[in-house]
């Protein structure tokens, strides 16, 4: 499976040598003899002369060939021994493979603990051969890990671009010689290196395969990827989970097909109802009265149920018919995840394939506390399950560049024929993908397999702890002054009778019933769900800013979550997600202490502008030199009152609510509707004059970037909040300059005064 490293690659690794002896000793110049001898075979070698060093060295620097650990400075006492042990576990957790070799003499080899024996390699003694055949040792132990490391289509591209061959195929600028002839085709090389465009390469390159026939070292890399991720065909996308999900459903459905489809998907899912011409019967999910957008109930999931959405709908003809696909988002973006094998069981009784749309969710097959929580499970098949997909945006929380995607397929009672599949995959993929985005796909997979369940359980601690600091502070701000303000998070607020701030980081880091929502449990807010249903992820992280009571009414004071992200932007720090009194950031793997830190010193710095009410000049410079004339004078404080007494008068958080309550009368199929916009059959209309009028586009408000109306469905009088929701948004924009809500479907216009007001394309009268 794994390619040979190239020796240009490889000279990037080195050799740790952990050791304290003193370069005067007999054994300390054996040891710096080594290291010459290593260095003279390429070889760099960095060293620490303590555990401590060697601890901090084993966390930051990923890029090693070989550890080199001394014995003596190991078992210096019990206190090293267990720092020794805790290095190899941190060693072992993310590397599995890279050799450790354990400094000592023959007769303090007998005395070393089975817990460490386990985890080495082998044994060196600097003065029982030549320092020349111990670095040959240490070299070709490194060797061996490191031709272990690259995984398939990567491992070959990084060969073939090794080989330094003249191009004579597309791209035209040939390996990036072209770059070179002119001043900003110079600046571009410098900007993104020769080697990125060396490995930007063709489909002529047969030597790494094809990513439309799944050939060569694509194919084996989606093999390898099918592995891990526990699939059996496993496909690379280059178009992002976008395109990853329209391949499904174009593979699964065609004119005048039935589909059911989660009414919180993504965009690119009613997308491609429009291009495939299917028939959208939508699962209607909860919300809570902060606007949190819940999951699917299991009763919108039960056949009867579903059998009476097809009674009901205008849209389907025969109610017999059997919906082709199910679709469902997992996790949402809120990090709200499915008992999958509960969902699975239910909707396999009324469709042939589920799709489970999880962009977000890539991760979680390498941490226990997701079990049987994501598509490509670890429980029982049973023989009566539909076929299951799933879409990551591999991007999105694991290690890949952007446009990143997988497509995973388990194939149940109807099998996915991959040839057949294949011809939606190449219809959505380009005959010219860029290789980076392939090599990317394929070490994020390696990535995950060599160590997702440390990368995930360092995800799942760092979210703990950022968690408890805020609610720490909080206390702290509270017993100082019981009126004080602060933020807080979105969580269960105790675990068997003990606070979440109380709860050991251990529990909660292992435990998955520490983040269930519990039936009727009011921290959630989602009422009844089934026992076990449904499971907050704890990497994704949403903190509140005051204003909103727990029933989801408006406080007479509150801090629109619009203006502290807008401050923490100014400070280089940009959150996931702005809802009207929340924020949403993501912890994935890439995240530190020092990342989360600021994040807490940003928060706490806004809590001192706001509280002496500090100019805006001051507290948001960019503002005011966009909008003197609205903001100018104005302080923290008081922009923050204004907008929070905008919101309750113009009811936004009410009329978002009652907005998404109720779904709009479909009238045209999303295809029909599609085709009156190709034709020209459409008119601009301003949000106030919707009534009775049919979309011809979706209408999503960012955020929370969930449907409110769909192309085809007809603005009545049962669906009058979604009205006041846009309108209300209309007069947010128009008051607050800088703040302005971005809603897709929606163009902004002036009216003569300069006022903007809100234009959406229907189908004409």
């Amino acid at each position: 499976m794994n390619c040979s490293m190239p020796t240009s690659l490889g000279q990037k690794f080195t050799v740790l040598v952990v050791s304290d002896l003193d370069v005067d000793s007999a054994v300390g110049a054996g040891v710096h003899a080594i290291e010459t001898e290593l260095e003279a075979l390429g070889r760099p070698v960095s060293t620490a002369h303590s555990l401590d060093d060697a601890e901090a060295l084993v966390a930051s620097n990923s890029a090693l060939a070989c550890v080199v650990l001394s014995w003596t400075l190991a078992s210096a006492d019990s206190a090293a021994l267990t720092q020794t042990l805790r290095i190899l576990t941190r060693v072992r957790g993310h590397a599995e493979r890279l050799p450790v070799l354990l400094g000592a003499s023959r007769s303090a080899i007998g005395n070393v603990p089975i817990e460490i024996v386990e985890q080495i390699e082998g044994y060196i003694w600097a003065l029982e051969d030549s320092p020349a055949f111990i670095a040959g040792r240490i070299d070709a132990a490194a060797r061996r890990y490191l031709d272990s490391v690259l995984p398939p289509f990567f491992g070959a591209m990084t060969n073939f671009a090794d080989v330094h061959e003249y191009s004579w195929h597309t791209p035209g600028h040939t390996g990036g010689t072209a770059f070179m002839k002119t001043a900003v085709g110079r600046a571009f090389l410098g900007f993104y290196g020769e080697q990125m465009l060396r490995s930007d390469l063709s489909i002529s390159v047969e030597d790494l395969g094809s990513l439309n026939d799944h050939s060569g070292p694509v194919g084996e890399a989606e093999r390898y990827a099918a592995r891990v991720f526990g699939a059996d065909q496993t496909y690379f996308s280059i178009g992002g989970s976008s395109a990853s999900n329209e391949i499904v459903l174009h593979s699964a459905a065609a004119d005048g097909d039935i589909v059911l489809v989660d009414r919180n998907c993504h965009k690119s899912l009613n997308y491609a109802l429009k291009l495939s011409g299917a028939i959208p019967v939508y699962l209607k999910p909860t919300r809570n009265a902060r606007g949190v957008i819940g999951p699917v109930p299991a009763s919108e999931l039960e056949p009867e149920t579903i059998r009476k959405k097809l009674e009901d709908s205008p849209l389907v003809a025969d109610p017999s018919q059997q919906p082709v696909l199910a679709v469902l988002t997992n996790s949402t973006y809120d990090g709200l995840c499915y008992d999958v094998e509960c969902t699975t069981a239910l909707l396999s009784q009324s469709v042939p394939r589920i799709h489970y749309d999880e962009a977000w969710f890539a991760y979680a097959r390498f941490n226990p506390i997701y079990e049987g929580r994501y598509g490509m499970h670890r429980g029982v098949r049973s023989d009566d399950d539909a076929t299951v997909s799933v879409t990551h945006s591999t991007h999105k929380l694991l290690a890949a560049l952007s446009q990143a995607s997988m497509i995973h397929v388990r194939s149940g009672r109807v099998p996915v024929e991959p040839t057949l599949f294949n011809e939606a995959f190449m219809t959505h993929t380009s005959t010219s993908p860029q290789y980076s985005i392939i090599a990317s796909t394929d070490v994020s997979a390696k990535m995950m397999d060599d160590a997702g369940p440390a990368l995930t359980d360092e995800s799942i601690r760092e979210a703990i702890d950022f968690r408890q600091e805020i609610l720490r502070i909080g206390r702290e701000l509270r017993n100082r002054d019981a009126d004080d303000w602060w933020f807080d998070t979105w969580q269960v607020d105790e675990l068997d009778g003990r606070s979440f701030l109380d709860a050991k980081p251990d529990d909660l880091a292992t435990a998955p019933e520490a983040w269930l929502l519990g039936p009727k449990a009011s921290w959630h807010g989602f009422g009844d769900l089934s026992d076990r249903y449904c499971m907050l992820d704890p990497i994704k992280v949403t903190t509140l800013t005051p204003g909103v009571g727990p029933d989801g009414r408006l406080l007479d004071r509150g801090i629109p979550a619009a203006i502290v992200s807008r401050f923490l932007g100014g400070r280089g720090i940009v959150v996931e997600k702005t809802e009207p009194y929340s924020i949403l950031t993501l912890f994935s793997i890439g995240t530190t202490k020092g990342k989360w830190g600021s994040l807490v010193a940003g928060l706490f710095e806004f809590k001192e502008l706001y509280d002496a009410n500090a100019p805006l000049s001051t507290a948001l410079p960019e503002l005011i030199a966009a909008h003197p004339q609205r903001y100018g004078g104005m302080g923290l404080c008081d922009l923050a009152g204004e907008m929070h007494d905008a919101i309750r008068e113009h009811g936004i958080l009410g009329s978002l609510d009652a907005a998404f309550e109720t779904l709009p009368e479909p009238v045209l199929t999303p295809r029909d509707a599609y085709a009156r916009l190709v034709h020209g059959e459409v008119e601009p209309v301003p949000a106030a004059q919707l009534e009775g009028r049919i979309l011809a586009v979706q209408v999503v408000p960012y955020p929370p970037g969930i449907p409110l109306l769909m192309p085809g469905e007809r603005f009545g009088a049962e669906t009058r909040a979604v009205g006041d929701f846009l309108l209300g948004l209309e007069s947010f924009d128009a008051q607050f300059p800088g703040f302005e809500h971005d809603t897709h479907g929606v163009e902004v216009k002036n009216d003569e005064s300069g006022r903007p007001y809100y234009v959406l394309y229907c189908v004409e009268a």
